[in-house]
């Protein structure tokens, strides 16, 4: 019973926080656990929000994490819609918007990240939105249905995963779409111009427009209506709604003020810690988005924003507040659902970090494993409607040797046998 009068205070209601408290718990804490969230609802699931939630094929209760009931089965205290203002280091409190004050022997910081706002006139409209909370997906949802019963035109900055994934949500209900990106691919900083080109024609396929190597500049509007969306080379296009899908900030603002070690923003910005999880102050940590973890894998300093990562880093803050041996070195991982095309991709091979594309399958049928490689050792693969191969990716990036690019990329050869 050493732990009965130790209190650990979560703060962040997402997934990341969830699944720490339930580690806590399995891991044998019997102290206090407290998790405090901004939002009024119980912890929920992300992805959900822009693929079967958003298309209609999921229904609400599946995106949270756990039942309501299991919070109090666990003994987890519950302050939900509930904002953290302050940190007091020294004291080892946190203060609540309603002035509640709650001392802490750890804290985990899972903040999370919020969506950037476009910079531009207009984004004060009713029809500008946002993708980041369960609330936004649902009144998203609502438009994207009313757009397709009345054949109206949804206008999305960004050719992202986010946006992507929106505007298939929006093509099934029979949405007009356009999309605005800058880049001259879809996914041009996650994937490259090799592969970018390929969800470009999938998309085009399904009736998509593409406005590439131009941003948004003003969204037109009258009497609080979205009417068109202005482009900086000029062009004007019909739009009803705007999603802003541009990326996510980390939400560091309660850490920056309590004085703990920042990323700088070559590394993403978030809280700095280290492989355990920990920040600069001895008694807490941060996990999820808004984590920059030293990666002992990679050998830098990374903050990752999917899913997984709010998966298993909850779980491993959790174990290092109990003062277990962590050592946070998961291959990054996240999932995709576009149309008929499903997509895992493990690995980190940021643009100019690789020097070789290697194809194995077929990109024309969209069934094909690609590897992006540095001198010859596989940074990331990407499975393409082809299934259970993650494990001998990871395992291929994992053990860092120079692999045979012909075998690599010969379907014939099992994946198993090229790695160390």
């Amino acid at each position: 019973m050493v732990d009965a009068d130790r209190t650990f205070v979560i703060v962040g209601g997402g997934l990341a926080g969830a699944k720490a408290a339930e580690t806590l718990r399995s891991e044998g804490f019997n102290g206090r656990v407290i998790l405090i969230g901004d939002e009024r609802e119980h912890p929920y699931e992300r992805p959900p929000l822009s693929k079967g939630f958003l298309a209609g094929k999921e229904e609400r209760d599946s995106v949270f994490v756990h039942e309501p009931a299991w919070y109090a089965q666990n003994d987890i205290e519950l302050h939900l819609g509930q904002i953290v203002t302050t940190i007091d280091r020294g004291a080892k409190t946190v203060r609540l918007g309603d002035g509640t004050v709650i001392q802490y022997d750890r804290l985990l910081l899972a903040t999370g990240a919020e969506p950037r706002r476009l910079d531009i006139p207009g984004t004060d409209l009713a029809g500008v939105h946002h993708l980041r909370r369960l609330a936004h997906s649902e009144r998203l949802k609502h438009v994207l249905k009313a757009l397709g019963r009345d054949n109206g035109h949804l206008v999305i900055s960004g050719a992202g995963w986010i946006g992507l994934e929106v505007a298939a949500a929006a093509r099934g209900y029979g949405a007009e779409v356009t999309v605005v990106e800058p880049e001259a691919t879809p996914l041009h900083n996650v994937i490259g111009p090799e592969l970018g080109q390929l969800f470009a024609d999938l998309h085009a396929e399904h009736g998509v427009r593409f406005h590439f190597g131009v941003r948004l500049t003003e969204i037109v509007g009258q009497d609080g209506m979205v009417l068109a969306a202005r482009t900086d080379d000029g062009e004007e296009h019909p739009a009803h709604d705007v999603l802003a899908a541009i990326g996510a900030a980390p939400r560091t603002s309660l850490a920056e003020n309590a004085g703990l070690a920042m990323a700088d923003r070559a590394h993403g910005g978030g809280i700095a810690v280290d492989a355990s999880l920990r920040t600069s102050d001895p008694d807490i940590y941060a996990a999820g988005d808004v984590a920059a973890v030293h990666h002992p894998l990679l050998g830098t300093r990374l903050r990752v924003e999917h899913w997984a990562n709010a998966l298993n880093g909850g779980p491993a803050a959790a174990r290092a507040m109990l003062d277990q041996d962590v050592s946070y070195d998961r291959v990054p991982y996240f999932f995709s659902d576009q149309y008929d095309l499903g997509l895992e991709y493990s690995g980190w091979a940021p643009p100019g970090s690789y020097d070789q594309v290697v194809i194995r399958g077929d990109t024309g049928k969209r069934e094909f494993i690609a590897f992006w490689l540095k001198e010859r050792r596989v940074l990331a693969g990407m499975n393409v409607n082809v299934w259970d191969v993650t494990e001998p990716i990871q395992a291929l990036i994992r053990g860092g040797a120079q692999v045979d690019t012909e075998a690599l990329a010969d379907p014939a050869v099992a994946l198993g046998s090229l790695a160390p």
